[in-house]
């Protein structure tokens, strides 16, 4: 699917929602002990937060986002943006069906990828 234009107001916006889902996200994690008391719940939070701050970091460098559901468009879009990001939003959606949709539970392993990959997410898109 083509890209959709994006403009400065689209990436604040986006950007203001990266930012709203990380805020969600934390209420997850216990920052003492290094993990979340629902880690599924913490997981998807962080996948919504990472691809809206990839939208930011595409429309900011690119002027177009994949607005679609097509996620590996979103990555190929991405990587024109920032290779280093994309590896970022890609380990996130691998995480998005397991704690979205399966019966099994996100692990701690894929709470730390979570974190990780959706915080640099945003790092990228405040420097984008």
């Amino acid at each position: 699917m083509t890209p959709r234009p994006g403009s400065q107001a689209d990436a604040t916006a986006r950007m203001a929602k990266a930012r709203q889902f990380a805020d969600a996200a934390a209420l997850f994690y216990d920052d003492t002990t290094g993990s979340a008391d629902l880690p599924d719940a913490y997981v998807t939070t962080a996948v919504h937060s990472g691809i809206a701050a990839a939208d930011v970091v595409c429309i900011r460098r690119l002027g177009a986002y994949q607005a679609s559901g097509a996620h590996q468009e979103a990555v190929a879009l991405l990587k024109r943006a920032d290779a280093d990001a994309s590896k970022h939003l890609s380990r996130l959606l691998s995480l998005k069906s397991k704690a979205g949709y399966s019966a099994n539970p996100a692990s701690r392993a894929d709470v730390d990828a979570a974190r990780r990959a959706h915080l640099a997410l945003l790092e990228a898109a405040e420097s984008a």
